[in-house]
């Protein structure tokens, strides 16, 4: 990251600055943040939807903040500022977004805008807002509760992509090549939303190489960390994303174009501060087209992979520029880094994994995460929003990086109870 490209206009006064972090329950984050923010020296107040264990000794370190409910999470962090000031608000998930941004607003934070937030976790107002500024994206019907998707499908022409306007991490996200595909998979993206009438939105499916970019907005301009190979196709019927290597393979060419669009589709977000992460796919003749866009970091602990300076973490830089601290000297570490996100293949009860020993000795690997506990159920895709865990590696290419994250998950053997027939699922 150059110097130049950050002056901020925002800087804390106080000598040990105090950041509110939004941590949902379900986070798989939180002990990076945290981590995070004493390597810095920063002050943490935890802001949960539950009242932390520890509460009670804690004080105003840990305040209940109730995520969906928007206005009531916006006051309570506005009378946790007013009885002890806080230097910064940052959401590390989804979740915690269009709360983070309204309460940085009230309080003079820098910020996104509120509602080029919320843009982002809806796909209809998210497709409307690209198309408007012409930038190239799948063709799109937007298909009310009630109304019929294999007409939707019919009309922009099979192959189709079908998910729900708010879901994420690939949850409900189903290929169709046909009118009875279509209406299978529309049973099943309803009966994940259960009783939420929200819209789906059916695309043209676009085949190709996948990317995502990680990228941080400063006064509006875009530096891009990372961009990300994801190797292994993504053509269905389901989207879940195994392997991410950085630096990508793609020409430069490809990545200039894939940096100027995500910058694009930033702008036409109306999105201006903080962490963003977008998906792109690289069309059979080189046009790239922007999939998603989140005002977020790289979920689940893929933020891992990613190292700048000297060993400084994603979530360090992150915490700085919510607090306005400077961002000097932080390009992403030479080597080429990587994650594999460790695929759930069936549904049941995990019972054991077996083979961490033999998948941490894999050379270049730099350690292995099961990130569900045992005796928990664990769901596939498309209805599943988790994964089993993750393996990261490092290397002098991206290459001997994707390699050594094959290696170790050929190492991993996975043990469940629930299978069909009661018998239990061994697979690797």
């Amino acid at each position: 990251m150059a110097s130049p490209r950050y002056s901020l206009g925002y800087v804390h006064h106080r000598a040990v600055p105090r950041i509110l972090l939004l941590l949902p329950t379900a986070t798989y984050r939180a002990s990076d943040f945290m981590a995070a923010a004493a390597v810095l020296g920063v002050d943490v107040v935890v802001g949960s939807e539950h009242r932390q264990a520890m509460a009670g000794s804690m004080g105003d370190r840990a305040v209940v903040v109730p995520m969906g409910s928007p206005d009531a999470a916006v006051e309570a962090i506005v009378a946790l500022h007013h009885r002890t000031p806080l230097d910064g608000v940052l959401a590390v998930d989804d979740q915690g977004i269009v709360v983070a941004s309204r309460a940085a607003e009230r309080l003079g934070f820098p910020h996104n805008p509120p509602d080029a937030v919320a843009a982002t976790r809806d796909k209809v107002v998210m497709r409307e807002r690209l198309g408007a500024a012409s930038l190239p994206q799948p063709s799109y019907r937007i298909v009310p509760a009630g109304a019929d998707e294999a007409l939707a499908c019919a009309d922009i022409g099979y192959p189709c992509v079908m998910k729900p306007a708010s879901r994420s991490a690939s949850q409900g996200v189903i290929r169709v090549d046909d009118a009875a595909q279509a209406r299978a998979a529309a049973s099943r993206i309803r009966a994940i939303l259960g009783d939420c009438p929200e819209p789906v939105v059916v695309e043209r499916f676009v085949p190709g190489a996948e990317v995502a970019v990680e990228g941080l907005l400063v006064n509006g301009k875009l530096e891009v960390l990372a961009v990300f190979d994801k190797p292994d196709p993504l053509d269905g019927p389901f989207f879940e994303e195994t392997i991410y290597v950085t630096p990508s393979r793609q020409a430069a060419s490809i990545l200039a174009d894939v940096e100027t669009i995500t910058a694009q589709a930033a702008q036409a977000m109306g999105l201006r501060e903080g962490p963003l992460h977008a998906e792109l796919r690289i069309g059979t003749t080189g046009v790239v087209t922007i999939l998603e866009l989140a005002a977020r970091s790289i979920g689940g602990l893929c933020s891992r992979s990613l190292r700048f300076g000297v060993g400084v973490s994603l979530e360090e830089v992150i915490i700085r520029h919510a607090l306005g601290m400077s961002l000097d000297g932080l390009t992403r570490e030479a080597r080429a880094a990587g994650v594999m996100m460790l695929p759930i293949r069936s549904a049941g009860v995990l019972v054991e994994v077996r083979g961490l020993e033999r998948a941490r000795a894999v050379e270049g690997v730099a350690g292995v995460e099961i990130s569900i506990p045992l005796g928990r159920d664990v769901v596939p895709l498309p209805e599943g929003d988790r994964y089993l865990g993750f393996i990261f590696a490092r290397g002098e290419t991206a290459h001997e990086v994707e390699e050594a994250l094959r290696r170790a998950e050929s190492c991993l053997e996975v043990e469940l109870r629930g299978a069909p027939h009661g018998r239990p699922v061994r697979h690797h």
